[in-house]
């Protein structure tokens, strides 16, 4: 397994839209544990294929408390949702930015496995949280575009102003 580099806001690739996965292989089931072992080590939570520059929808996620409750969805689709939770969201692709979000409270979940074979989850708390937060990214999203057009353009220079920091 690889740790892959994470993209970081404001990066025009993490606009992109992402294409359906068709093809079930050992290309995929590598880029899956690649993408696992990147969110752990983060640490993180989630991580869509968009934030590693790989524009297929494919998303892993693991909120729980050991850190051993991995869950991948390839294609995944929001098929239902229900109430409303706010909720602080951080990003891998966002370091160090928190802000409160509105997302639905339970969800269910339409995807495929890294086999291909298709199945449906319920989520609801944290868990529907950040599967919403990670299929948005396959859309082009980030959690930084349901805020203020004012706090956007803070969090853009303050991201910017850190990078060239780091350089």
């Amino acid at each position: 397994m690889a740790l892959l580099g994470i993209l970081t806001y404001p990066d025009p690739r993490l606009l992109e839209l992402s294409q359906a996965v068709e093809q079930f292989d050992a290309e995929l089931h590598r880029l899956l544990d690649d993408m696992a072992e990147t969110m752990y080590q983060a640490p993180g939570v989630g991580l869509a294929a968009p934030q590693v520059n790989v524009h297929r929808r494919l998303i892993v996620v693991d909120v729980s408390e050991q850190r051993d409750a991995l869950q991948e969805f390839i294609n995944p689709e929001l098929v239902a949702t229900d109430g409303s939770q706010e909720c602080e969201e951080g990003c891998l692709s966002v370091p160090g930015i928190y802000a409160n979000v509105t997302r639905a409270e339970h969800i269910r979940v339409r995807a495929r496995n890294r086999h291909g074979e298709a199945f449906e989850h319920e989520a609801s708390g944290l868990e529907a949280v950040c599967i919403q937060h990670e299929i948005d990214h396959l859309d082009g999203k980030v959690f930084v575009d349901y805020l203020s057009p004012l706090k956007q353009e803070r969090i853009r220079k303050k991201l910017q102003k850190q990078a060239r920091q780091s350089m």
